[in-house]
């Protein structure tokens, strides 16, 4: 029985989050620069999501550009931006084609001009789709993510629409990037680095964490299966006991 076999359809997390770690090391490995393995890494993507949409998974989120990344090298950043364009230019129409709505999260309006163009053709083009969304973290940070809810809660607090002692974790979900998806049940990291790099913050509070050794542009679609199969051996307590779990 191959890993694709191994997956329980029934069982599948609504939402993944992967956090695409290691393509400076996988170019420097191959004496290339560090563009070189963003460029590589389109496979890897093009192939997780792929997977993630043929299985049912409902919602895919990919940390594509954090907010400490724009203190890299400025021509790294240039590259990185430009890659991001013609990215996106090029697979908008295969994400029509395969169903699946594009949306982002972050402060994107810090990003090149010309990015947030493609970014605002693309989600225009594919809002109707249905059968998996996925998720662009660019510029994004957990912290951020959380200042600006707390800025925006402010702000109706202000404006007496809010009552300071009504202000509870669903309030706090509504008002970060990510109000109506929800919260992702398994995270996975590429690379062996063991941390979540101020990734979703709030979100990952009951996430199961899967960590490979594995460099992002060698991820394929077994290693996606092999994650959610892990995944599917845990036992999810959210706080209780395994006792209370099977009365």
């Amino acid at each position: 029985m191959n890993l694709r076999e191994q997956v329980d359809l029934d069982n599948l997390p609504r939402h993944i989050a992967v956090i695409m770690d290691g393509n400076g090391r996988w170019a420097k490995k191959r004496g290339g620069l560090r563009i070189f393995g963003h460029q590589s890494a389109i496979t890897a993507v093009r192939e997780t999501v792929e997977a993630a949409a043929e299985m049912g998974v409902e919602y895919l989120t990919l940390y594509a550009f954090s907010t400490e990344n724009w203190s890299r090298p400025a021509t790294e950043v240039s590259a990185l931006m430009q890659l991001l364009v013609s990215t996106i230019r090029k697979e908008t129409a295969t994400l029509n084609k395969n169903n699946i709505r594009l949306q982002t999260i972050g402060n994107t309006e810090s990003l090149p001009k010309a990015c947030q163009k493609e970014l605002l053709e693309a989600i225009e083009i594919t809002k109707g789709n249905t059968r998996m969304t996925l998720v662009l973290a660019l510029s994004y940070s957990g912290r951020w993510d959380i200042a600006q809810a707390m800025q925006r809660i402010a702000v109706e607090v202000g404006h007496g629409t809010i009552a300071p002692a009504d202000i509870s974790e669903a309030t706090i979900a509504q008002h970060l990037s990510t109000a109506g998806i929800p919260d992702p049940e398994l995270l996975i990291r590429t690379s062996g680095e063991q941390r979540i790099s101020n990734f979703l913050l709030w979100q990952l509070a009951y996430t199961e964490l899967y960590i490979t050794e594995l460099l992002w542009p060698d991820f394929r679609k077994e290693h996606l299966y092999e994650a959610i199969c892990a995944f599917q051996r845990r036992e999810r307590r959210f706080g209780k006991t395994s006792e209370q779990l099977t009365k």
